[in-house]
């Protein structure tokens, strides 16, 4: 066996450009030593004469051959080529064990892990296994450790955020199923006050609505629970990323680095794809089971029964309102009320939509508001926002009358001038003339009308702020006045 060249020795008579005992060796005044055609190689594709390894510029174009570094080089050289193949035996079964299906090794050469100081960005090695690195960025092997340990704390805190998000969706859900019952009961106990005023032979349909409402809630129910189940399945799924994230940076040096591409790919894969979204339409339609309830009761018996032009939809309202039991009736309340946030619904102002919109023909209605001191009578299209703060004007697709501080304004703020103050409001859209009139229904004064080209559904819209000291808390949605024209 030929005789080992000792590692400090070794480390000093090494290139390191071509990691290979020096041949010619030059030195710089950096007192870095390299073979004179791998330095003058490195040069040309740097373009510039800084030392390969610590950047340093050189002030000479022509090295001289250092002779003492040469002669030492030489006789070690001499002395290896009597047994060239057994380090490289040594090297090559340790590069081999790291070798993937195509051949390239893999990770780092465990007989030179002491040796290891750089690392190639190009190549993504560190600099032992590849031999050339000219015009590579090369840096040192703690430096790209902290770099990978950035990023992949970046990627925790990525998926940190992401699990509140879905674990915050996930208590939004949790707080629907006990809603959904308050609703069931809360409609359940309208539909029986309803039937009770009906003839008994009616007890029949009575049940049919209620079991309709039951089956809602139950496919409702179990929407939300599998809903649940997937964010659960996903938060699982991201905790456990985390924890195999947290695990991986506790690793130093070149651990922290076999393990940093596989521990990154992994954490991309579960930041992948969209955000969870909360769904719509996950409450019950308490308007499809409400709305006009009697009057649809009343076609299948053929008796008259009174008709409300207008649903108010539980699921929009703002939680400082309250809707009375048959839905046509608003008030604000001095008591926030626990709602969900589901998409449907205003959080920022006390606003409430019908529960149907209108996209063509014609329809009117008339809002009893009473002496109420504030409120916005109008239409609002569907996609108006729910969340931020704006004004209501028809550049916020909202196209109503304001009453406040005793004075009528329209959307722009210009104030509109009344014969005298009506204790009911007629609203008149004529959807396919785009046009949507407020009339003064006592002897059909024309109060304001606006023009829009509607493109989306049309939905009637109220807001309502505090009565005060008012006679009328609530403002009433009613059919048209029959001592009017109705609509066209």
């Amino acid at each position: 066996m030929a005789e080992e060249i000792p590692p400090p020795l070794k480390h000093f008579l090494t290139c390191s450009v071509c990691t290979e005992i020096v041949k010619d060796p030059v030195s710089l005044g950096c007192h870095h030593s390299f073979c004179s055609s791998c330095l003058q190689d490195f040069w040309a594709q740097a373009k510039n004469k800084n030392c390969p390894v610590c950047k340093r510029k050189s002030s000479k174009d022509i090295v001289g051959v250092n002779f003492s570094i040469k002669e030492l080089a030489d006789s070690f050289a001499g002395r290896q080529r009597s047994a060239p193949s057994e380090e490289a035996q040594v090297v090559c079964t340790e590069t081999s064990k790291r070798s993937g299906p195509s051949g390239e090794a893999q990770g780092v050469c465990t007989e030179r892990l002491k040796d290891i100081k750089r690392f190639c960005k190009e190549e993504q090695r560190d600099v032992c296994e590849f031999p050339h690195h000219q015009g590579h960025t090369v840096v040192p092997l703690e430096e790209q450790v902290q770099e990978l340990k950035q990023q992949l704390t970046d990627d925790l805190t990525a998926l940190q955020a992401r699990r509140r998000r879905h674990q915050e969706l996930d208590k939004t859900y949790e707080a629907m199923v006990p809603h959904l019952k308050v609703q069931r009961v809360k409609t359940e106990r309208r539909i029986r006050a309803e039937f009770e005023q009906l003839h008994r032979f009616l007890r029949e349909e009575e049940e049919a609505r209620v079991k309709a409402l039951g089956e809602e809630e139950e496919q409702k129910r179990k929407r939300i629970l599998l809903e649940r189940k997937t964010l659960q399945e996903q938060i699982e799924s991201l905790s456990e990323g985390l924890s195999a994230v947290e695990a991986d940076l506790q690793k130093d040096g070149l651990s922290f680095l076999s393990a940093s591409t596989r521990c990154r790919t992994s954490a991309r894969a579960l930041l992948s794809g969209s955000d969870p979204q909360l769904l719509p339409g996950a409450l019950l339609d308490e308007a499809k089971h409400l709305g006009n309830l009697a009057h649809r009761v009343w076609e299948k018996m053929g008796q008259r029964t009174t008709f409300s032009p207008v649903i108010l939809d539980p699921n929009t309202a703002a939680d400082c309102l309250s809707l009375s039991d048959d839905l046509t009736s608003v008030r604000r309340s001095d008591v926030n009320h626990k709602a969900p946030n589901n998409p449907e619904r205003f959080t920022w102002y006390s606003n409430v939509l019908d529960s149907e919109g209108f996209s063509s023909g014609e329809h009117c209605w008339e809002v009893e508001v009473g002496d109420h001191l504030h409120w916005l009578i109008g239409v609002a299209k569907e996609s108006v926002d729910r969340r931020g703060e704006y004004t209501a004007s028809p550049d916020n697709g909202i196209w109503c009358l304001f009453y406040t501080s005793e004075k009528y304004t329209q959307g722009t703020g210009e104030t509109l001038t009344l014969k005298r103050t009506p204790e009911r409001i007629r609203v008149q859209l004529d959807y396919d003339g785009g046009e949507v009139s407020f009339y003064d229904p006592e002897d059909m004064t024309l109060i304001y009308t606006y023009q829009h080209t509607f493109t989306d559904n049309i939905f009637p819209y109220f807001s309502l702020g505090a009565a005060g000291e008012a006679r009328t808390k609530a403002v009433r949605v009613c059919g048209v006045s029959s001592r009017t024209k109705p609509c066209k």
